[in-house]
């Protein structure tokens, strides 16, 4: 019934998208690329529709074996017919897969609605607020299934995904009809496609059990070199750099395709990131920058550069300024803000040590017992969509008014608190030439938290070991530490859930989402008797089922720093952080968690690669 109902939902989407471009996108001036464009992706549909149907056909075989399933016995020649049928299968997915990469950029930009059939991630996603649920679908939930520890039990679902990949696509042509879009447009799809690459391809995040990321890569790249050549053969200023670029880029990644050694820091040093500066240049000298997508400043040199990311697009902070920032760090020191007039926001993050504590949870506020999790350190805060672990606070000021009255952290009344401030001529003078436009009465519990705001979202330094490297500093990093970097964004998957170039849980490329997982960390550490821990995380918020035991993706910037780790503090240090996830997180370990996010199989990584990994993690200390 559920693939009836998607079945309807796809044609419905089909029909309002081709419905759309029927009535008629604004029109362009200027359309160098819009044929060609159209030309490519007529091919690339019929091609990617022919992959799906050869991914049927190689499901369906699946079902031709199994008649020995479930008998004690199965002949050898049978387990053989059985593992040949399956792995075909798996080589269908890759095709597909590489069929899918070519037209992806298209898909995303120009249709996303019709393009979430394809690709979705193998867990039900949430879209907030009208808690919507997204049901998995498409390749990596036949990933999945492919990849389990008996692929045949899963016959009927990888059948109904792939009739639901066929019917889909066959219905793709359609959406050419009547299609019209503006080369600013076309030329921000592909910027945002290489910003895909270098951020989610190359560490495998849509394809972690078949690590066809760089093989994904290369059609990526190879398409958006395809998709530019109307432009670059018009020879415009930055042309011929870019096309040089584009060739060197492609090179590289067919000739490097192997997941596990591929050397994703030369490739970004040498290739990608000279690349995104390329194009950055040839659409600024073509005079077609265009931003409608994605949250990043496409002024930037690239996507490590330190103003890539800007602070401002967060919720709320688009008004600082200096004086707010000074009088923000001056509160966060004050006592007065706590109901004891003994406690400040420094009393659980301290400055002098990352703004985090060595405490597995704070100390509360009677002095006795302990809130109940782990306080994060507050640099690079400002940098998310959500605050708190479990996500409740939607902005630094919610989060901070939220802390100031809290029974338990600092128990101020916000009228009192505003009260005892007012006492001050300091403060008095402080306000009002923070918030000049309120000058009258400009102490009140809004602008305290705006204040407090202004200061942590300046907390991001980016002056790290790993930053003056990826910023032309060629000594900044020792071996160990690129090795490590290789293996986070790569091998060890860490950069499919922290991805760069915060290393949290911003998700690329449009940088408008923080995301969610369930990792089934333990109440203790001790892995061969491991605890299930009873936080129930944003489930507390949001009680679905789906959010059991679920917390954000802090950054990974200044762990060095800032231990013990996870939200109750359990791990003392990195090394068992990442044998944590090394083992397959909860799951792997034992624990009954059948909602759990994280792939519960085992990584394999060596105790020198999980060095290597802390190594790296440890170059993105900060110069505080």
């Amino acid at each position: 019934m559920y693939q009836n109902k998607l079945k309807i939902i796809i044609q419905f989407l089909l029909f309002i998208t081709c419905l759309s471009v029927v009535l008629g996108l604004k029109e362009s001036t200027d359309r160098i690329g819009l044929k060609p464009l159209a030309d490519e992706m007529k091919t690339s549909f019929i091609l990617f529709e022919q992959s799906t149907r050869e991914l049927q056909n190689a499901v369906s075989l699946l079902e031709e074996n199994s008649s020995g399933k479930g008998k004690k016995e199965i002949s050898i020649t049978q387990k053989e017919l059985s593992g040949a049928r399956i792995n075909a299968a798996k080589e269908a997915l890759k095709n597909s897969r590489m069929a899918y990469k070519r037209i992806e950029f298209f898909m995303d930009y120009f249709f996303q609605s019709s393009s979430l059939i394809y690709n979705r991630p193998a867990k039900v996603e949430v879209e907030e607020p009208y808690m919507e649920y997204q049901e998995p679908s498409g390749f990596q939930v036949i990933e999945a299934m492919l990849f389990d520890a008996d692929p045949l039990v899963h016959q009927k679902e990888l059948a109904d995904q792939a009739e639901l990949l066929v019917s889909s696509a066959a219905g793709l042509p359609a959406l050419l009809y009547g299609f019209d879009a503006s080369d600013n447009q076309v030329l921000e799809s592909v910027r945002l496609e290489l910003v895909k690459v270098i951020t989610l391809s190359i560490t495998g995040y849509d394809a972690p059990e078949l690590k066809s990321g760089i093989e994904e890569s290369y059609q990526s790249i190879f398409t958006v070199q395809k998709v530019l050549l109307p432009y670059i053969k018009k020879d415009l200023p930055g042309s011929a750099l870019l096309n040089q670029q584009l060739g060197a880029t492609v090179d590289y990644l067919h000739q490097h395709p192997d997941f596990d050694s591929f050397d994703r820091m030369e490739f970004l040093r040498h290739y990608a990131l000279p690349l995104q500066e390329q194009l950055r240049n040839f659409i600024q000298s073509s005079k077609s920058e265009l931003q409608q997508k994605s949250v990043l400043n496409y002024g930037a040199k690239n996507i490590f550069s330190p103003d890539a990311i800007p602070s401002n697009v967060f919720p709320d902070a688009a008004n600082r300024n200096l004086k707010m920032v000074a009088l923000g760090k001056k509160l966060f020191l004050e006592k007065a803000l706590s109901g004891n007039l003994k406690r400040s926001c420094a009393s659980c993050h301290h400055p002098d040590q990352y703004f985090s504590e060595q405490l597995k949870t704070s100390t509360a506020f009677d002095g006795k017992s302990s809130v109940s999790r782990n306080a994060p350190s507050l640099l690079y805060a400002g940098f998310q969509y959500s605050q708190f672990w479990d996500g409740r606070a939607k902005s630094l000021q919610e989060q901070i008014k939220t802390v100031i009255s809290n029974p338990f952290e600092m128990n101020g009344d916000h009228q009192v608190v505003v009260a005892e401030l007012s006492k001050s001529a300091d403060y008095r003078c402080d306000f009002a030439a923070a918030f000049s436009e309120r000058a009258v009465n400009a102490i009140n519990i809004k602008t305290v938290a705006d204040a407090l705001a202004a200061y942590l979202g300046e907390l991001n330094p980016r002056n790290s070991a790993f930053d003056r490297y990826m910023n032309g500093d060629s000594k900044a990093l020792k071996s160990e530490a690129l090795k490590g970097f290789n293996l986070f964004m790569g091998k060890a998957q860490c950069g499919s859930c922290h991805f760069a170039p915060l290393f949290n849980g911003l998700i690329p490329p449009y940088y408008k989402l923080t995301e969610y997982e369930i990792l089934g960390t333990p109440a203790n550490a001790d892995f061969k008797n491991a605890k299930k821990d009873k936080d129930r995380g944003r489930h507390d918020f949001f009680p679905i089922s789906y959010y059991e035991a679920a917390f954000k993706t802090p950054t990974v910037r200044n762990v060095e720093m800032t231990a013990p780790y996870m939200h109750n503090g359990v791990f003392k240090d990195l090394y068992q952080v990442v044998d944590f996830y090394n083992r397959g997180g909860g799951a792997g370990l034992g624990l009954d968690l059948p909602g759990q996010t994280l792939s519960a199989k085992p990584l394999n990584l060596s105790e020198k690669e999980m060095r290597e990994i802390v190594d790296f993690m440890k170059s993105l200390t900060d110069n505080l």
